[in-house]
């Protein structure tokens, strides 16, 4: 048996998609850019997957950019509201996403930009006094900090945060990448500058998502050479990759609010026995339903003598897992999310990550492996 639990990284692609999908790899040719039928059908298709896109988020469609998905769209708010907007200072955490992350040391290297770190919690919760602090003076700033940590899960509180900046003026960018699809996001209630998708994660085609630019956000361009994206993003734009994010979407959106029961009721579970398990597991991260993200558990096991061998036995048994982000799995160093935390680097730490195609079955057979590698390993 082969078990998946590494959806963060990225979700099988939903049957219905791939459908959405091949009539235009098929017959969807033309370039949107041209003026006769093939360029205009492909125009069509493209500007039909944006209105329903933005009709989900409750925004306007001249409001959402498509891009290569979220690293380029991370990076794209960033620089053009520093280059565009004037903004010298960029507020964020040490646990986000390297694209959040490497995107602020590139714009202080190369445009002098100051960048300050926020305080977290053990459990990744974001100090919002400390935040509250930074924000002070005059400035031009943007606060950058994603709405779930892709590796421990943990949810920032959009609303109170978004409030908070234009309380002092600043800007306000959200790495939605993990949560989009997973929750609904009213974009004119929460007032806020850009976030950012990622089809993969919502089961659609990787190599496509969006940025949201708020219609009162002055933003540049970060890709030259074409007028596509009303002059945002040059490049032809990827028309069945979006005509595939739409139809993810669509399928995430039809019943939400079941699929977060269903796959916080797999976590719930996992929870529970890991817990009955072991006597000292951990778990990183806020794991209560409410403050964390329902797709993703970071298990903190008791030391094993093989402990940096746990994720290559447990793929040889067929479970397939994570101990970080795939975006850094080629890093000689550990997660920087769970050093950032503080997390006990001497035990394994495994990410665990669910997707609505996870089944219970596959779950107790997950749970029934690692019974049997840590009654060899276990110290």
């Amino acid at each position: 048996m082969a078990v998946y639990l590494d959806n963060a990284a990225t979700t099988p692609v939903a049957p219905e998609v791939v459908d959405a999908m091949i009539p235009v790899l098929r017959d969807g040719f033309g370039n949107p850019s041209s003026t006769h039928s093939f360029g205009r059908k492909s125009k069509a298709l493209i500007e039909t997957s944006r209105r329903s896109i933005a009709k989900h988020m409750n925004c306007q469609s001249s409001e959402i950019i498509f891009t290569s998905g979220g690293t380029e769209a991370d990076n794209m708010a960033l620089t053009s509201v520093v280059l565009q907007c004037g903004v010298t200072h960029i507020i964020t955490s040490e646990i986000e996403h390297k694209a959040v992350i490497c995107a602020s040391e590139a714009l202080a290297v190369n445009r002098g930009v100051k960048v300050s770190y926020v305080k977290i919690a053990p459990d990744g919760t974001i100090d919002l006094v400390d935040l509250e602090r930074l924000l002070q003076g005059d400035e031009k700033k943007i606060v950058s900090l994603m709405h779930a940590n892709n590796e421990i899960g943990t949810l920032l509180p959009l609303k109170q945060v978004s409030e908070m900046c234009r309380k002092h003026g600043a800007y306000f960018h959200s790495d939605t990448v993990q949560t989009m699809g997973h929750y609904t996001f009213d974009l004119k209630d929460l007032d806020i500058d850009f976030v950012t998708c990622a089809a993969h994660k919502f089961h659609g085609p990787k190599g496509t998502g969006f940025l949201y630019i708020n219609k009162k956000t002055k933003a540049e361009a970060l890709i030259y050479g074409g007028a596509q994206e009303r002059g945002m993003r040059g490049g032809t734009e990827n028309v069945y990759g979006i005509v595939g994010l739409a139809k993810a979407m669509d399928l995430a959106y039809e019943d939400v609010e079941a699929h977060q029961e269903y796959v916080q009721g797999l976590k719930s579970y996992m929870i529970s026995e890991l817990k009955a398990m072991f006597d000292d597991v951990q778990f990183h991260g806020d794991i209560r339903p409410e403050s964390s993200l329902y797709t993703v558990l970071n298990v903190c096991f008791p030391k094993t003598e093989k402990a940096g061998m746990l994720l290559f036995t447990l793929d040889l048994k067929g479970i397939a897992v994570s101990g970080g982000s795939a975006c850094s799995s080629g890093a000689s160093v550990g997660s920087h999310v769970l050093t950032g935390i503080n997390a006990d680097m001497t035990r394994p730490n495994v990410r665990f990550s669910f997707s609505r195609y996870t089944t219970k079955e596959e779950i107790e057979f997950a749970l029934e492996q690692i019974r049997v590698v840590f009654e060899i390993t276990l110290v």
